[in-house]
């Protein structure tokens, strides 16, 4: 088994990678600015937008999950060319996407102070327990505004990446993070006149540039027909066969459930962190914040990893021995990748915490916080590109045991115990639950090395 590819293989992983890698890159980049400003106005602030950016969380990846379910069917359709089949998909994902920003917009109103009070909890340190929570509640009221366009951005960014078109999603992302960006700048200090709305100013500066994305992707996609075909005809009616609904609903669902629980296992994460005291919630927003900037290279290769194991299974044109081979190639150019990302975050990690209007302790937690996501880093790209490996077939069932089964079985329990039953700091306590990693890094490895996953998943479209 070869795990070095061809100069083809590579220039093909780098010309889907690259957008990708710039639209995220850009809009983390951006989203560390707004942390940033956020962060200059004191630190109740910036923990009370991270608290709602985290319950974001969880409603993005359930967004992500679904859309992405299906999107395992595009990415073939697309390699075969079957346009019909990828239009099918693209209405699933798009009332799938209506109905769960519904869904998020009704437990965020009903349950929201409730939501928001879990990270208060702990000692308050140096923060105000009562300026936190008046914080977070106006971020996400305004906040309200803005999930459907965020929603339905997903359908279309996506199916245009599942059919090789990197490049207009990442437009409309670096677009969108300007306009966010600028609007920050105008509206949470009152710029040109304009009056210093602070937090309101932020997540209405946020609202805005969800609109504009949106409205790139999906005029551009409806503004080219031949170019996009299965566009023609999208909103004529709703149909989706029966045949693909019955296919696609044991594969996507799995996955939607993965996500809500992987990212609500995360959000639990947070929350027991939260219970070491607020000086905590505030270092790991600053840590994460710089954390998803340099994070963007695994993401991105995650995302290029299933566009190209899904096409090359929809083409049927590679033995199993070439997809088991080309899978491990493209782990490990991931985790290679992240080694030179780790290595720059290592090295920012002393001066990045004193940008921001906090205290000594909180600056001092954030940069050891930084230093230790960078040396996991590797570890990080591994298991999310055997995730994506064995996503790519279908094999979501398998997913949901590999990703979220495992952090509720072993890294949030061993959280829980160490939190409630000893007196360890934040730092070791942080650098024992990432340890779990490896063994999740050993069994993927292991799973995508036995070829299981590779699977074709367009079988079912001559039953119309």
């Amino acid at each position: 088994m070869k795990l070095i590819g061809t100069k083809d293989f590579y220039r093909q992983t780098l010309v889907i990678a690259v957008p990708i890698t710039i639209q995220v890159g850009i809009t983390n980049f951006v989203g560390m600015l707004d942390n940033i400003m956020v962060g200059r106005i004191g630190t109740d602030a910036m923990s009370g937008v991270a608290i709602i950016n985290q319950l974001n969380f969880v409603f993005m990846l359930c967004l992500f999950g679904g859309t992405a379910g299906i999107g395992i069917f595009t990415a073939q359709f697309a390699g075969k060319g079957d346009m019909e089949g990828v239009r099918y998909t693209l209405r699933m994902k798009l009332v799938l996407s209506v109905l769960l920003t519904a869904l998020g917009i009704a437990v965020f109103h009903a349950f929201g102070t409730d939501l928001i009070s879990l990270w208060l909890k702990g000692e308050s340190g140096t923060g105000n327990v009562a300026a936190t929570l008046s914080s977070a509640k106006e971020y996400l009221f305004v906040m309200y505004f803005g999930m459907l366009p965020f929603a339905l951005s997903f359908p279309y960014s996506g199916t245009l990446r599942e059919n090789s078109e990197t490049v207009i999603p990442m437009v409309a992302g670096i677009s969108a993070v300007v306009v966010n960006l600028a609007g920050n700048y105008l509206l949470i200090y009152g710029k040109l006149g304009l009056p210093a709305l602070g937090v309101t100013g932020a997540a209405l500066a946020t609202v805005i540039s969800r609109y504009v994305e949106f409205g790139i992707v999906a005029f551009w996609t409806h503004m080219h027909p031949l170019r996009y075909p299965f566009a023609v005809g999208l909103y004529r009616s709703i149909y989706v066969p029966m045949g693909l609904v019955r296919n696609v609903i044991p594969k996507a669902v799995p996955l939607l459930l993965n996500e809500f629980l992987w990212s609500l296992g995360q959000t639990v994460n947070s929350q027991q962190y939260s219970l070491r005291g607020l000086d905590v919630v505030a270092a790991m927003n600053i840590s994460s914040t710089v954390s998803n900037v340099f994070n963007i290279v695994f993401i991105a290769m995650g995302d290029t990893i299933a566009i190209m194991l899904g096409r090359e299974l929809g083409k049927k044109q590679k033995s199993n021995a070439e997809m088991k081979e080309e899978a491990h190639q493209l782990a490990l150019l991931t985790t290679f990748f992240c080694l030179i990302s780790g290595t720059l975050m290592f090295a920012i990690s002393g001066r990045f915490p004193m940008i921001y209007n906090t205290s000594g302790p909180v600056r001092h937690l954030a940069t050891w916080l930084i230093r230790l996501g960078a040396l996991f880093m590797p570890l990080y790209a591994y298991e999310n590109s055997s995730y994506f490996t064995i996503r790519s077939g279908g094999k979501t069932w398998i997913t949901f045991a590999f990703d979220s089964l495992y952090t509720w079985t072993i890294p949030i329990p061993l959280l829980m115990i160490l939190v409630r039953f000893t007196d360890m700091s934040l730092l070791p306590l942080f650098a024992c639950v990432q340890c779990t990693s490896l063994i999740k890094c050993i069994i993927g490895f292991l799973m995508v090395h036995s070829g299981f996953w590779i699977n074709d998943l367009t079988k079912y479209t001559k039953k119309r």
